[in-house]
């Protein structure tokens, strides 16, 4: 197991709520996360704003202005077709992580 792929895992969980919600901006991903992980999942924006540069520098997701439903203006992420690419690989690649874990979790 490559060091990354635990690392990785805040992109899967970025690329994955993209994929179901096609365009949002960076606190309702987190919000997205956090509901639908019953909040055990928590995202800081510390971690979620460089994640999101990074991946779009990647060209995995693109970024527009818009106007939120509050009237604010914000950034909205959509995932790419490299994006799409990207997350079938992560979530393969965390099925192995999750066997790993098991594993080891089963042996001690």
């Amino acid at each position: 197991m490559a060091k990354n792929d635990l690392q990785g895992a805040l992109d899967l969980l970025i690329l994955k709520t993209l994929s179901q919600l096609v365009s949002m901006h960076g606190y309702g991903i987190v919000a997205h996360i956090e509901s639908v992980s019953d909040d055990l999942l928590n995202v800081e924006e510390g971690s979620l704003y460089p994640a999101l540069h990074r991946m779009e520098q990647s060209g995995w997701i693109r970024s527009e202005w818009a106007v939120t439903e509050a009237g604010r203006k914000a950034r909205y992420y959509s995932l790419t077709a490299a994006g799409r690419k990207q997350l079938a690989e992560r979530e393969k690649n965390w099925q192995q992580v999750v066997k790993g874990v098991q594993a080891i979790l089963r042996f001690a």
